[in-house]
């Protein structure tokens, strides 16, 4: 700390030490643990930032808009699995975040928003001081699992604790707390002891662990789903699966089991032979799954005989199909009590295993079918990401659709990253929050041309803080799925699809990034060994007007069995 910090909170024996609210919300930070913060400096959050600044304890991450600093944040917390935190003003930059705040949401990211908020005088009271929002609580709650307000100088640290918990704790998600300017600017006393974020858990109910135990002893065809909320479950699912059961993860499930388990089916988990494998299945146990429309047909597929649903909250219990059993409580808990209660071996069918391998081996089959050209990146990228143990984060783009989220193979489930809300432009900014993560030696970022340009800033953002991300840019000069919907379902008329492209290579150039277009598609795995071996930021970009078409064009997930579309 700063000789002038010091004299705020220099300890006393006639008085509690004293420190300035924007200083008390750095040190409460560091002092719980944050190493990493993004944002963008305002007026209205400045006393926060100069903090953070004199006394570095944490690192700051300018990002170029709010939007980004948002879906940072979102990526930090889902690699590090932990804590993210972002820092944004009052009114419309609040507003920026918090379309990025959707994604987080969607995912159940622990993200603390720290916004701020006009001085106390004027909030909420619709009198148009600079940068209020009449009712941004209102706004800030569509899209938080929580929403609180700091309005004295005394409460500003226990808020932000009573926020982070309720973020971390299960069903995660982003917590908005505001703070208004004017008690940033006043002084309150240090915490003997830094309050620290808490967890609630939920006690699941015993009855039901033996109920679900007993199923599986006789099961001979289980089939285990694995969600997103299974993502800390790792362990005890790949357990589960070594001892008999069958596995198939959600797309933000991934590597719940590892990715190359001949008894995980992995995201390929719409196909036909899918579809069989739980035509077959006498006990289907979901956990952590919401079951999400673009993974069931609109929840018009079929699962076993037998269902039961494990989740931690407990208001997803049969919402998207009826279960014979609902247990509520954390995934790797009642994974392990249910270990706890079964054999070593459990007697399933021993043709499970097999069927499950033919399923998964006819899916990707099938998928590189419709690649073309472009399985030489899905195979090249299959191996390294695997193998190296990198981050691998993935923008809504054809290439990801395709191959990204489910051919490409994942070493663990923090690793993987993608717009699980469909929202298109946030891999740039997600992959920066990835990297400053430290969660892996680099990562990898598949984004499309015309997402690209909704955060084409960030960018500079990755060249400042000097991230070690790999940009893969699939350019097709436009949205390319869109024409590709448009081809299918209207004739062929290609409107508002970027018919204005960059030249990315010289937009590169102005911002310090390392850059090398790919015409050739043979040339793409020395190309990609050399980015990976180098440090720092380095875009690859795809020139698919060069290379050509996928051998299958993609127009959007597929219909559900009563022919309406899938989103």
């Amino acid at each position: 700390m700063t000789d002038s910090l010091l004299d705020h909170a220099a300890p006393s024996d006639t008085a509690a030490r004293t420190m300035p609210v924007g200083d008390l919300v750095a040190a409460w930070l560091a002092e719980t643990g944050v190493k990493v913060v993004f944002g963008v400096i305002s007026i209205h959050n400045m006393p926060i930032l100069d903090a953070i600044a004199r006394q570095g304890r944490l690192r700051f991450v300018p990002a170029r808009g709010e939007a980004g600093a948002m879906n940072m944040a979102d990526a930090y917390a889902r690699t590090t699995c932990g804590l993210g935190v972002v820092i944004t003003s009052t009114g419309t930059a609040a507003g920026n975040a918090a379309g990025s705040q959707v994604e987080a949401l969607t995912a159940c990211s622990p993200v603390l928003h720290i916004t701020t908020q006009i001085d106390r005088p004027f909030i909420d009271r619709d009198r148009a001081p600079i940068h209020d929002v009449p009712r941004q609580p209102e706004m800030l709650r569509g899209v938080s699992k929580a929403v609180l307000r700091a309005w004295s100088a005394a409460s500003v640290v226990t808020t932000l604790a009573a926020g982070a918990s309720a973020a971390l704790s299960a069903p995660s998600g982003p917590v908005a707390v505001e703070i208004p300017i004017d008690v940033q600017r006043e002084s309150a006393i240090v915490p003997r002891i830094w309050p620290k974020p808490l967890t609630s858990r939920v006690q699941p109910d015993d009855a039901a662990l033996d109920d679900l135990a007993a199923m599986l002893r006789s099961a001979r065809r289980p089939v285990f789903w694995f969600g997103g909320g299974a993502r800390g479950a790792a362990a005890q699912a790949a357990e589960l699966v070594r001892r008999g059961v069958a596995a198939v993860t959600s797309t933000n499930g991934r590597a719940t089991v590892p990715e190359d388990s001949p008894s995980s089916l992995g995201a390929f988990n719409m196909t036909p032979k899918a579809q069989a494998l739980y035509d077959s299945a006498d006990l289907t146990v979901i956990v952590g799954s919401r079951l999400r429309g673009n993974e069931t047909r609109n929840n018009e597929m079929r699962l076993g005989k037998t269902v039961v649903q494990i989740d931690a909250d407990a208001s997803q219990g049969a919402r998207n199909y009826p279960v014979d059993l609902f247990i509520h409580g954390d995934a790797a808990e009642i994974l392990q009590a249910i270990l706890d209660r079964i054999p070593d071996a459990l007697p399933t069918d021993s043709r499970l295993c097999a069927d499950v391998t033919a399923a998964r081996e006819s899916g990707e089959a099938d998928l590189r079918d419709t690649l073309g050209p472009y399985a030489v990146i899905a195979e090249t990228l299959r191996d390294v990401v695997f193998q190296r143990r990198l981050a691998f984060v993935r923008d809504v783009t054809i290439s990801n659709s395709t191959f990204g989220n489910r051919y490409v193979r994942l070493a663990a489930p923090n690793l993987g990253v993608h717009a699980l809300g469909g929202g298109i432009g946030q891999g740039i900014a997600m992959a920066i929050g990835a990297a400053m993560s430290g969660a892996a030696p680099r990562t990898i970022a598949l984004v499309g041309d015309g997402g690209a340009m909704l955060y084409v800033g960030e960018l500079t953002t990755a060249v400042e803080e000097k991230a070690d991300i790999v940009f893969i840019l699939m350019n097709d000069r436009g949205y390319g799925v869109i024409r590709n919907i448009q081809d299918a379902q209207y004739q062929g008329r290609h409107h508002y699809t970027l018919d204005a492209i960059p030249d990315f290579g010289k937009l590169a150039e102005a911002m310090n990034l390392p850059h090398r277009r790919i015409s050739d598609i043979d040339a793409f795995p020395a190309a990609l060994a050399s980015a990976l071996d180098a440090s720092g930021p380095i875009m690859l970009e795809i020139d698919m007007i060069a290379i050509g078409p996928f051998a299958r064009s993609f127009a959007g997930p597929p219909a559900g069995a009563a022919g309406k579309p899938t989103t």
